[in-house]
């Protein structure tokens, strides 16, 4: 008859082994994959932004959402030449030599290129001066008479080679060669030649091409605010050593706003000197 095999009893070894083994493997089973494989997990640190701590960028956005593009911000333009007056002034825009030009310098040592020379005649209240002279009287009897200061009158604008031969040999018989020259030019020097000049004076306050006429409402007007209107007192008092002129305060000359604007600026009233050309006093003959 077949008798089984009696079972070995369990020693507590083996009772022990056997409790470790089921024991871990049911804690594995519950822990999950990662700890029953090994791993120690590190916990996530929570970020702290102090003045020391960078700030972790942003992360580039899903591809699926369009970001919006910031706009490209318009230069602002800067001008290559600063504007730093209302006219402001080239000293190369006109010729000193050229008889038509608005800024000729025209003395005793300098004659008129061509000596000739007729410029573009206008009017001023019936007397011929050159367009661009007329036209500026008009402004300036306009201001003045705003003012108040007078009604301006043009005693003597344009005059031409041939008349300037009268005037010359009028002044020189009436008063001799040097005071005559001191206030007739000789013909091809003159200013009144180019249409440029005006000689003024002011409707009832008299002292017409004198020089008195500094005096009156209408000269110390013209003294003080022609310049503003592009003329200038070309014989100054006390500058007949440069200008071979006595002072004549109703001869005004046309030069252009931009010009007179300067000289009144710098505080130069003759043109000898503003253009740093030689005196003037006497003719080469």
């Amino acid at each position: 008859m077949f008798q089984p095999k009696r079972r070995k009893a369990s020693t507590p070894v083996n009772r022990l082994l056997t409790f470790i083994i089921s024991g871990g493997l049911i804690f594995g089973v519950a822990a999950g994959p990662a700890f029953a494989a090994g791993a120690t997990p590190t916990p996530t640190p929570s970020p702290e932004v102090s003045h020391q701590t960078e700030i972790p960028a942003t992360p580039a956005p899903d591809v699926s959402i369009d970001p919006v593009p910031n706009p490209t911000p318009t230069p602002t333009p800067t001008p290559s030449t600063p504007v730093l007056c209302g006219v402001c002034f080239n000293p190369g825009s006109y010729s000193l030599t050229k008889a038509s030009s608005l800024w000729v310098v025209a003395n005793k040592q300098r004659p008129l290129n061509p000596i000739t020379y007729k410029p573009e005649i206008g009017y001023f209240k019936g007397v011929q001066v050159a367009k661009v002279t007329a036209a500026a009287l008009t402004k300036m009897a306009a201001g003045m008479l705003k003012d108040k200061a007078g009604t301006l009158l043009l005693n003597s604008g344009y005059r031409s080679y041939d008349t300037q031969v009268s005037v010359h040999d009028r002044q020189v018989k009436r008063l001799g060669l040097k005071a005559g020259e001191a206030l007739a030019a000789r013909p091809g020097y003159s200013e009144h030649q180019t249409g440029l000049a005006a000689d003024v004076s002011a409707a009832g306050q008299g002292c017409t091409i004198q020089v008195c006429f500094a005096k009156t409402k209408a000269g110390k007007w013209l003294a003080a605010n022609a310049w503003q209107y592009g003329f200038i007192l070309r014989y100054p008092d006390g500058q007949t050593a440069t200008t071979g002129y006595q002072f004549e305060p109703w001869h005004f000359r046309y030069v252009g706003v931009e010009l007179a604007t300067e000289m009144k600026s710098q505080n130069i009233t003759v043109l000898e000197k503003f253009w740093k050309l030689p005196a003037a006093p006497t003719y080469n003959y």
